[in-house]
């Protein structure tokens, strides 16, 4: 069981050193397929230590392998170690299963791109980072694959080069993750003064500190979380990220890079347990990024923008079931969101294909004739994230929304954001695909949309489609792995890393599941009206279009406050210091230098009486100086 731990997380960087020394030698798609494999691995052996930590007892899933130590001092041991449990091993699934099919997916998507090789050699970087974060043994550890997953963001949303939206988009997200970073390196700095370890188990002994210092360590974990997560007020970065290649989004967005602060609250659920108001503050930011996101995303015509946003949206009902202590509830629609939205961004992406690259939905129309296989996957994919029972979304998102009214007052808050964000998901995901798929196909779809020789030419080749259709898949049964008449609920797997602070009763979640699916159906329905039968017109509102369009000024704002402050100071102290003081020292020094070496030189006479005397007197100094000292 170690050993296939251990296989899955290496596979992936094995992968990154064979593309990468073999260079030239290898084509991309070799490349691709070099990475696909080495998923597929991962996938494999991830499904290994699943099965092997269900067979044993409920108390007994816990397994920490340390392969030597990595830093050691006097005082302080961290072991470069991997933990496994329900919690490590689910994400682990979700991670290598739904990556090895954005990977798959990849080879066709990116054939004939420049830089294939390159491309793949990151993707299977960015699944290993990903899985070094979720299975780090410590917090040390975790901290390096959390900086890794940024680097990786960082060097696929940058992948083609040539362009400076591109570039920027990636300095972008590096540097706000950067500052997630650097509050959990301060709330690690706070942990280690205060337990004198990083070790999960460990965590408790943080109580005996005051509540200053637990608060302080809670906030710095969840700086990092609403960072990476791409939660308010830090959420500007993900829809640039929309720059990077489609699969990449699918990624970053679905499996992987915007997961990992879920998971981190549930894995640290001691700390945040110990600092109620920091757990309460991580659900309150979850509502208001839900609702928010789903705002913006009402006016968005870049077709993966829209899916950005709802990505945004989703995290925040996951944000908002850690934050009440439902972490398995949070966790399950982790698994559930990634199924749905990698489907959503994969058929978006044969539509980008089939389009020649085009994302803009008002140029799309009419897309259901010339694709009718992706328009249902598409539908699939849209049913499921509103949560229309039985798709999977609905197993997933209404238990959040029972634990939520379970937990008070608050709670109760966080409920109705939560039931109002469904209207929005059913009408900005409708919106969405009535604008894609209805109607009759525009001159531009009519014009560009490839049409070859072969059956699945219109839709994609079969390396693409074929990753689609397993994701439509489980985004229809997806959901029914909670039904206990069946088999162990998720929840209860995960309960033993994380048990819950909070349990909803049957009339709560029944509550929950009819308004959520009423409001959900209502939300499709003012879709329907407005952009598929064009029987309403959209409500005029141009102030409030024109906040929404502009993002609700959070790039302005930050602009004004932070970058342009920066640039000011970093070019006055330019100005008025660096220049005239360190270079202008500089130029001195260097002068000063020259003019002594210039005097030296010219007591180089090359005659051999001047040497003689300077010696003989030299001589005499030093004879002066010791009788003088004794």
């Amino acid at each position: 069981m170690i050993a296939a731990a251990w296989i899955c997380l290496l596979a992936p960087l094995g992968a990154t050193l064979v593309i990468t020394l073999a260079g030239m030698r290898i084509s991309g798609r070799t490349a691709g397929w070099i990475a696909t494999a080495s998923t597929l691995v991962s996938f494999a052996a991830a499904i290994i230590a699943f099965a092997k930590l269900l067979s044993e007892n409920a108390e007994d899933r816990t397994h920490l392998s340390t392969a030597w130590t990595w830093l050691g001092t006097d005082q302080y041991q961290f072991g470069l170690s991997i933990l496994l449990d329900p919690l490590s091993v689910f994400m682990m699934l979700v991670v290598s299963g739904v990556g090895s099919l954005i990977v798959a997916y990849s080879i066709g998507y990116m054939d004939g791109e420049n830089e294939e090789r390159r491309y793949f050699a990151y993707m299977a970087f960015f699944v290993f980072s990903m899985l070094m974060l979720v299975q780090a043994g410590n917090l040390l550890l975790l901290l390096v694959g959390w900086g890794l997953v940024g680097l990786s963001s960082y060097l696929l949303i940058g992948f083609h080069q040539e362009r400076p939206s591109a570039i920027a988009a990636a300095k972008k997200a590096f540097i706000m993750n950067a500052v997630g970073d650097a509050t959990m390196a301060l709330a690690l700095f706070l942990l280690i003064l205060h337990t004198g370890s990083l070790d999960f188990g460990s965590l408790t002994a943080i109580s005996t500190s005051s509540s200053l210092v637990i608060n302080l360590v809670a906030l710095g974990l969840l700086g990092g979380a609403v960072t990476k997560s791409a939660q308010v007020p830090l959420h500007t970065w993900l829809p640039d990220a929309m720059e990077g290649p489609t699969p990449v989004s699918a990624l970053i967005h679905a499996a992987t890079m915007v997961t990992a602060g879920v998971y981190l609250i549930a894995r640290t659920h001691n700390v945040f347990e110990l600092a109620p108001n920091i757990l309460d503050l991580a659900a309150g930011l979850g509502a208001v990024t839900l609702l928010i996101a789903g705002l913006i995303a009402l006016v968005q015509t870049d077709i993966k923008r829209v899916i950005a946003y709802s990505t945004m949206s989703q995290i925040g009902y996951m944000f908002v079931g850690v934050g009440v202590g439902a972490y398995s509830d949070g966790m399950y629609h982790l698994l559930t969101h990634a199924f749905f939205k990698a489907l959503l961004f994969l058929a978006a992406g044969l539509l980008i294909h089939a389009l020649a690259g085009e994302q803009d939905m008002r140029k799309m129309g009419g897309m259901r004739v010339l694709m009718p296989r992706t328009y249902w996957l598409f539908f699939v994919g849209g049913l499921a994230l509103v949560g229309i029972p039985p798709f999977a979304g609905f197993f997933s998102k209404d238990p959040i929304l029972a634990s939520a009214l379970a937990h008070g007052t608050f709670g109760a808050i966080l409920w109705v954001a939560g039931v109002v964000g469904t209207f929005l998901t059913g009408l900005y995901t409708f919106r969405m695909l009535f604008m894609v798929f209805w109607g009759e196909p525009s001159a531009y779809a009519r014009e560009h949309h490839h049409v070859g020789p072969g059956r699945w030419s219109r839709e994609g080749p079969l390396v693409m489609f074929v990753p689609v259709v397993v994701l439509g898949v489980l985004s229809v049964v997806g959901g029914w792995i909670q039904v206990a008449d069946f088999w162990t609920p998720v929840s209860n797997f995960l309960e033993v890393s994380a048990p819950p602070l909070v349990t909803a009763s049957g009339t709560q979640e029944a509550i929950s599941s009819i308004f959520a699916v009423a409001f959900g159906l209502v939300g499709i329905g003012v879709a329907w009206a407005i952009y598929g039968a064009r029987r309403a017109e959209v409500p005029s509102a141009p102030q409030l279009q024109s906040a929404l369009e502009h993002k609700l000024w959070f790039d302005w704002l930050y602009d004004r406050a932070f970058y342009r402050p920066s640039v000011w100071l970093a070019r006055a102290l330019y100005r008025w210091f660096e220049q005239p003081v360190i270079l202008g020292s500089l130029r001195e020094i260097a002068a000063g230098a020259k003019e002594s070496g210039s005097l030296v030189a010219r007591l180089q006479t090359g005659l051999l009486r001047v040497y003689a005397l300077a010696l003989a007197g030299g001589l005499a100094v030093l004879v002066v100086v010791f009788i003088s000292v004794r």
